[in-house]
């Protein structure tokens, strides 16, 4: 790990695929190299820290295909990256590695508003040396309000093995989520997703944009909701609640993506105060299957649902048992 007084410096070569050819370079190198964020390989390449066989390429110039891509980046470490004691639920622990159970309402990554109290901040009091790895170790997102299973590198050899699994679909990731509706049976959605086109703040299906996959099948059933399980085979932003919400069976909960709140007919004031008291998503990543990154062992990882989410099943179970003598 470098000193205070050194920054630490990202250094990264890749071949940029053939079938990327006539992409936008900041579109390729997100997909390239997914421990960065989009905007700071944006920033990085505005800064002339990246180059594409020897040359300074601007953010929406054109790839060709086949070019050697290179940076060489100082990762500045913000000052809002300060360590804070923050408990954290591990699922799993060696010295490459963790697998935490993020609980719901938690920020990932510090940012405009967010300066303290995300698992940032958290990581950082538990191991102070991830502060030298990219998004401190983080492998893969979690909305704010999913909680569940997330994994954290600890050394760059861990960090580069596990964003290769999960760009190469390695990674098993199965969620479960209860929705809006009625299913009936599993199927998949096989639908792409990229920006809204006018409200930046979501996601949605276009036509052109990221292919994404999301098989679904269902657990158990509820008078107007039912409990589903969730395994992604890609995972883009946002992903199974674009998906339930494109085919009419939107998260329960979600304020972007829900539409407004569905109540059984006859509900009791019990269920209906559960379902107005519950402000965010009911989605939870519970299981994580996956190859240990220098062993090369097969980690499968569980995470409890939380209280807020088994309290709501069972309240809509309660409310199936009650009224089924209706059907």
């Amino acid at each position: 790990m470098n000193t205070p007084d050194e920054p630490d410096i990202a250094a990264r070569r890749a071949q940029i695929p053939l079938e990327a050819a006539g992409r936008r370079i900041d579109q390729v190198l997100a997909e390239l190299f997914p421990e960065f964020s989009r905007s700071r390989l944006t920033a990085w390449i505005k800064a002339g820290e990246v180059r594409v066989d020897g040359r300074t390429p601007r953010p929406r110039d054109a790839v060709r295909g086949g070019e050697t891509v290179d940076i060489h980046a100082t990762l500045e470490t913000p000052a809002a990256m300060v360590a804070e004691p923050i408990a954290l639920s591990l699922l799993y622990e060696d010295e490459h590695l963790l697998v935490l159970n993020k609980p719901a309402g938690l920020v990932v990554h510090p940012g405009a508003g967010n300066h303290q109290g995300t698992l940032v901040n958290a990581l950082l009091h538990h191991d102070a040396a991830l502060a030298s790895l990219p998004r401190a170790g983080i492998v893969h997102r979690l909305d704010k309000d999913t909680s569940g299973a997330l994994i954290v590198a600890r050394t760059p050899q861990a960090q580069a093995a596990l964003t290769e699994q999960l760009a190469e679909r390695r990674i098993h990731r199965q969620y479960e989520a209860i929705v809006n509706g009625a299913i009936i049976a599993g199927n998949s959605i096989d639908a792409p997703l990229d920006r809204h086109p006018v409200d930046r703040l979501r996601r949605a299906v276009v036509e052109d944009g990221k292919p994404a996959v999301t098989h679904y099948r269902v657990r158990e059933r509820y008078r107007i909701h039912t409990r589903i399980e969730c395994v992604l085979e890609t995972g883009r932003t946002h992903q199974i609640r674009v998906h339930m919400a494109h085919i009419r069976h939107p998260l329960l909960g979600d304020p972007l993506y829900g539409g407004s709140l569905r109540l059984p007919k006859a509900a009791s004031e019990e269920l209906i105060t559960t379902l107005r008291g519950f402000r965010r998503q009911a989605l939870h990543a519970e299981k994580l299957a996956l190859e240990h990154p220098v062993t090369g062992e097969p980690l499968d990882i569980t995470a409890p649902a939380p209280p807020d989410l088994l309290a709501l099943a069972a309240a809509l179970r309660a409310d199936m048992a009650e009224h089924q003598d209706d059907h």
